[in-house]
This record gives C-alpha cells, sequence and structure tokens, in this order.
C-alpha cells in the first residue's frame, strides 16, 4: 500500500513516526514523508533569524536548504521518499518569539488551508499526521489540514514535545472516537535517520547521545479511527 507521513517541519516525521516509517518501508509498502514548512527565505530578520543562529549557523547560511538536506539523509535510511510543499515556517508568518509559537494561533493566520489544498492532490492508503502535542501552532495547523479532510490517518505522538510534557493534549481539531493501534517498529532506524539532523540535535536533546538515549524507550503510540483501521486490517 502507499503511506503518505505529513510532517510540519523537516524533522518531525523522523523523531515522533521514524521506526514505524522505517518498520512499514522495509515491508514493502511505499512511503512517502511530505513536509510541509519547508520554504527558504532570503535574509531572516528578527526571530527567524534568531532561530538560527540558537543552533550555531551564521546568518548567511540557508538554514531551509541545509535542513532539507538532512531530512533527505534520513528519509534515505527510514526508506521513505521526502516531499517538500514549500510553505512558510511560522517565524516567517508573523510569529516573533518561541512563547508566540505556543500560545495559539494568531488570527488571519489560515496556512491550514493551503496545506489541505495542497495535501488534497496527494494520494495514499494510509496516512500519518501529528496529535497536535505541544501546541506548536504549525502543528495544529497540519494537524486542522488533515483532519479537514476525511482520511484513513493514524495520528502520531509529537516528539520531542511528549517527552518534556507526557502529560499534554492534542490539539483540539482532533477527531474523535480514536483507539490506540499497533505496528512493528524499528527503534534502531528510527535513532539512525533522527542522528542526520544535526543542526537540531543539540538543541533539542543536547546532542546525538542525548537523543538516543531519550528515544531508546520511547514507543510511537499511534491513533486511529474506523477509517485507518478497516485499512490496516486488510492490507497491512
Amino acid at each position: 500500500m502507499r503511506v503518505l507521513a505529513v510532517s510540519p517541519h523537516l524533522d518531525d516525521a523522523a523523531f515522533s513516526a521514524g521506526a514505524t516509517l522505517a518498520a512499514l518501508a522495509d515491508a514493502g509498502h511505499e512511503v512517502t514523508v511530505v513536509t510541509c514548512f519547508t520554504r527558504s527565505v532570503p535574509d531572516p530578520t528578527g526571530f527567524a533569524l534568531a532561530c538560527q543562529l540558537d543552533k550555531g549557523l551564521p546568518a548567511d547560511v540557508d538554514y531551509l536548504a541545509l535542513r532539507r538536506a538532512e531530512n533527505a539523509a534520513a528519509m534515505a535510511v527510514l526508506g521513505a521518499t521526502p516531499v517538500d510543499l514549500d510553505l512558510p515556517e511560522a517565524p516567517h508568518r508573523g510569529y516573533t518569539s518561541a512563547p508566540d509559537l505556543f500560545a495559539g494561533v494568531h488570527p488571519g493566520d489560515d496556512v491550514w488551508r493551503e496545506v489541505a489544498d495542497l495535501l488534497a492532490g496527494q494520494t495514499a492508503d494510509l496516512w500519518l499526521a501529528p496529535q497536535g502535542l505541544g501546541a506548536h501552532v504549525d502543528h495544529l495547523q497540519v494537524l486542522r489540514a488533515v483532519a479537514s479532510l476525511d482520511l484513513p490517518v493514524l495520528w502520531w505522538r509529537d516528539s520531542p514535545y511528549v517527552l518534556r510534557r507526557p502529560d499534554a493534549v492534542p490539539g483540539e481539531a482532533l477527531p474523535g472516537g480514536l483507539s490506540t493501534v499497533e505496528l512493528p517498529q524499528l527503534l534502531d532506524r528510527r535513532a539512525d535517520a533522527c542522528a542526520c539532523y544535526t543542526t537540531q540535535l543539540g538543541f533539542q536533546f543536547g546532542g546525538e547521545a542525548g537523543m538516543r538515549a531519550a528515544l531508546a524507550d520511547l514507543p510511537e503510540v499511534l491513533l486511529a479511527g474506523s477509517a485507518a483501521r478497516d485499512v490496516l486490517a486488510v492490507r497491512a
């Protein structure tokens, strides 16, 4: 079957569902990871610039191009095909600080509609997408977009947010009537893929060793509605 994961940023799918995606690819399924917010913006300023400076990158580096290359390497480890939607991240849509990223979607920020329109052109038997744990606005926008399309979806727990806040609640757009499903997972392959995101490891985990330790005992708990459970029962 064709499996399509919808990732807000160029690392979310690997951090949150990489073990499942690797196992699906190994089982012979066609796995694609569509990343929504990947656009390079020339000469970033303000908070957008700070988001690369705090990773130790100079101002003249194309931060998103570097991250796209990291993601391509990670997808090769997982056995997935990367697709980039070329939409701007929240710091390029008027969000001005780290707290602002987690304080709710700004009025007038309707990027979820663009995400939904672009996803509507994709076809897959089974979809994966974030629950919106941690309340990052880009994750909430992707959740809303995917939920609006009435697809057979497996909803993943957003990592590393779930590590920091195990009691975090999903975004309000998450559909009801979901139940946990268990799929094979290749945890070592997930860690090897996540190691490709060198710009993120220090900021998110304190380094590669910290990432491997943090993810080692973190199984991927997926929620599914009836449509996704029907697909799994027949095809997986």
